[in-house]
């Protein structure tokens, strides 16, 4: 996708890159200490905190870049998109520690698994092609 829609996406580049990277690095995390029949510990917590501040920077730069004129192509499922993703790391939160044994980290680590998955749709949402 190398349309001028792609160059000017506000939920493109290295925010999202380091949203994806970090994501997937508490994911691996957790998996480690789900397999190891560990509760979620202080790691896993910290880097849902982290992972949070950076995907609500993202949301606050696609927030406004609509403010500024700029449009998604599909704005419905964009903003669904985005309501999402703000949502995923405190609801892993809440329920890793609703559940203090290996199945909180098994917990944290499919809602890690699922944010850069919401991340690509995000960028797909604001780049439709087509008619």
């Amino acid at each position: 996708m190398t349309s001028a829609a792609a160059a000017n996406s506000p939920v493109d580049g290295i925010l999202a890159t380091a949203s994806i990277v970090l994501s997937l690095l508490v994911a691996v995390w957790a998996l480690v200490a789900a397999v190891r029949h560990r509760p979620p510990d202080r790691l896993q917590f910290v880097g849902l905190g982290v992972l949070e501040v950076v995907l609500l920077v993202l949301s606050v730069l696609a927030l406004v870049a609509v403010g500024g004129g700029d449009r998604p192509g599909e704005p419905g499922a964009f903003f669904g998109y985005l309501v999402t993703l703000v949502c995923l790391p405190p609801l892993a939160w809440v329920l890793a520690r609703m559940e203090p044994t290996r199945w909180g980290s098994a917990i944290v680590c499919a809602v890690c698994l699922v944010a850069p998955v919401v991340v690509v749709r995000l960028q797909q949402t604001w780049e439709v092609l087509g008619g």
